[in-house]
């Protein structure tokens, strides 16, 4: 019999392989990662209230505001964070900010879409928290009213 005939087994997804590879099936350690130094700085130079993505790529430390209803990441040339990264779906997340709160969605990619170590189909998102997408770590930033001399209030507007 052609081993090329019969049924097909689904493996998985493979990682990649060599001096770049990263093991992205795997989830992270139970929690997420340790938040990285730079955070906290980004967090202290923002200048309006809002609700962010911060990450790094190529050496840059990237704040984007998610300001409107959809924020799409992924490969495609379409999406608002992209990634030219093949662990990285053409469109692999959504970020929803609606009225009760702001969730990240799997839009069905292939390596899934992790928070806080977990993976997740979809999941309401909280100040800090790990969004893992392919290799990359976004940090989901709620600074929910800001102070212009001392940096972010912790109480938020019309409180």
């Amino acid at each position: 019999m052609d081993p090329r005939e019969g049924d097909v087994t689904v493996t998985g997804t493979l990682p990649l392989a060599g001096r770049d590879g990263a093991p992205i099936t795997a989830a992270a350690p139970a929690g997420g990662r340790r938040r990285p130094d730079w955070l906290d700085g980004a967090r202290e130079n923002l200048t309006a209230p809002g609700k962010y993505l911060a990450f790094e790529e190529g050496g840059r430390r990237i704040v984007v505001p998610v300001a409107r209803e959809w924020t799409r990441i992924g490969r495609s040339l379409a999406a608002d964070v992209r990634f030219d990264d093949a662990t990285v779906s053409r469109r692999h997340a959504l970020i929803v900010s609606q009225a009760d709160g702001v969730r990240v969605l799997d839009d069905r990619s292939l390596n899934g879409v992790y928070v806080n170590g977990e993976r997740v189909e979809w999941s309401p998102l909280h100040d800090g928290d790990e969004i893992l997408v392919g290799r990359h770590s976004l940090w989901f930033l709620d600074a929910t009213s800001v102070d212009a001399e001392d940096g972010l209030d912790t109480e938020p507007v019309g409180a």
